[in-house]
């Protein structure tokens, strides 16, 4: 895989659907707000692509604001090298975040710089499952555990921001899943230097709804353990409902369980349109509580607990309950 892991990947030659985000989130320090910002490309068949601007500011009285501006492809610029994304009035690039997004009489505003040296994290088994059609959704982690300072508002409100751990993700393909639970975090209560990032997804292969694939990653004390290799992916669980995700999996050198979960309030619904025009509705949460086990084989396990995850339900189910915003 010679691309860098942030270059676009959508080519607007190619005549079928694509679904293409960069997004961004951002945790502060001891309380329960979130920051989290995302650039999307959809292009639907025998359509002109549009550009999506999102934003979401996660409050800790739950009050939480949420944004989304949908502008023509040719107000927007994504790079086809490395990370540079332009979508209207937000930018974004490997050191610089600037931008505003209004809707429904909100607007969310925001300056920061960003930070990061550990490096991506790859989930999928193969590096050419990146570049085949197979799975029609693909996702990475080019920026697993960075640090932002600067500033952002909420409707005037201004936040400061000094030293937020976040992350910056990218996915892609042809649709998004059918039903998948998301996960990432780094920032735990006691422990330093882990970074855990999962998916439990069903996909669609043509007609036919595969079973559920769970690939978990943990970045601990600059070691990469990828519990994604096929063996691995034989002893994977992961079981996702509209509130909690369970998953475990294990390989030769080490295993790993745990769950991620978030109240009815903690989440923000935004509905996600696919190419064919069907509706996901994703269930959003970056203040989640989370609970990870991690033991490598011939020492003693790591528990590590938060309440700091960015966890994300993808579902067609429309019984769950969490407000749709946006």
């Amino acid at each position: 895989m010679d691309r860098d892991w942030n270059a676009c990947r959508f080519n607007p030659a190619k005549s079928g659907g694509h679904v293409e985000s960069y997004f961004i989130k951002l945790n502060a320090t001891g309380e329960r707000r979130a920051l989290w910002l995302k650039a999307t490309i959809l292009k639907k068949p025998g359509q002109d692509p549009v550009a999506e601007a999102w934003a979401i500011a996660f409050d800790p009285s739950g009050e939480h604001v949420a944004v989304k501006e949908e502008h023509p492809f040719s107000r927007a610029s994504f790079s086809p090298r490395e990370f540079d994304v332009k979508v209207h009035q937000i930018w974004f690039d490997h050191g610089h975040l600037e931008g505003s997004v209004s809707s429904q009489g909100h607007t969310i505003e925001w300056s920061l710089d960003m930070t990061t040296a550990v490096p991506a994290l790859v989930p999928l088994p193969s590096r050419r499952m990146y570049a085949d059609d197979v799975p029609n959704s693909k996702l990475v982690t080019p920026h697993p555990d960075s640090t932002f300072d600067g500033h952002y508002l909420v409707d005037g409100q201004r936040v400061e921001v000094k030293g937020w751990r976040g992350m910056q993700g990218h996915n892609w393909g042809r649709r998004h899943a059918e039903l998948y639970g998301w996960g990432h975090c780094n920032h735990w209560d006691d422990v330093d230097d882990l970074v855990f990032e999962g998916v439990s997804a069903r996909v669609k292969l043509g007609p036919v709804l595969a079973p559920t694939m769970t690939l978990l990653v943990v970045w601990y004390r600059g070691v990469h353990y990828h519990l994604t290799s096929p063996g691995a992916l034989w002893k994977a669980r992961g079981d996702v409902s509209p509130r909690r995700w369970e998953f475990s999996s294990r390989n030769t050198l080490a295993k790993l369980d745990g769950y991620l979960e978030a109240d009815v309030g903690d989440f923000v619904g935004l509905y996600y349109e696919n190419p064919n025009g069907e509706m996901t509705h994703c269930l959003n949460s970056k203040i989640a509580r989370g609970y990870l086990r991690f033991e490598v084989f011939g020492r003693p396990p790591l528990v590590a607990n938060t309440r700091s995850a960015a966890f994300e339900v993808g579902t067609k189910d429309h019984g769950h309950d969490v407000r749709m915003y946006v």
